[in-house]
């Protein structure tokens, strides 16, 4: 079995495109994301939920990413919870939480393996595009 790159540079790719014909200055959150990589899945994901109700821009393009994380997951054999959530339902929010708390420990490391070199990607193109 050979490595397969589940086409993380072309989903970063669009993912940028996306969000630049949305509203260029969502394109900085390209540099937010990979910091928050290093505070763990269940922050990356909330992020979307924070900037919701004043950025929903911005928080269209996290959204989109946490999306196309999940999908490339999947395709990999590691389930992501991705519940829809309404950012004020606090009942909603922590299940989806547990949720992510409750991963494996290797399919965690796994998921901020992905997350990492996608949120690369995308400050790559975010760099071409600006």
């Amino acid at each position: 079995m050979g490595w397969k790159s589940y086409d993380l540079d072309r989903e970063a790719q669009q993912l940028v495109l996306n969000a630049k014909k949305r509203d260029e200055k969502s394109l900085n959150q390209s540099y937010k994301m990979r910091m928050a990589v290093a505070y763990g899945l269940e922050r990356f994901w909330g992020e979307h939920l924070r900037l919701q109700a004043k950025e929903p821009e911005k928080s269209q393009y996290w959204k989109e990413t946490w999306d196309a994380l999940v999908g490339i997951l999947k395709q990999a054999g590691v389930p992501i919870p991705n519940e829809p959530v309404n950012a004020n339902n606090v009942n909603q929010i922590q299940a989806m939480s547990e949720k992510l708390w409750q991963l494996r420990i290797d399919e965690q490391r796994v998921a901020l393996a992905v997350l990492t070199q996608l949120c690369d990607s995308l400050v790559w193109w975010t760099q071409r595009y600006k």
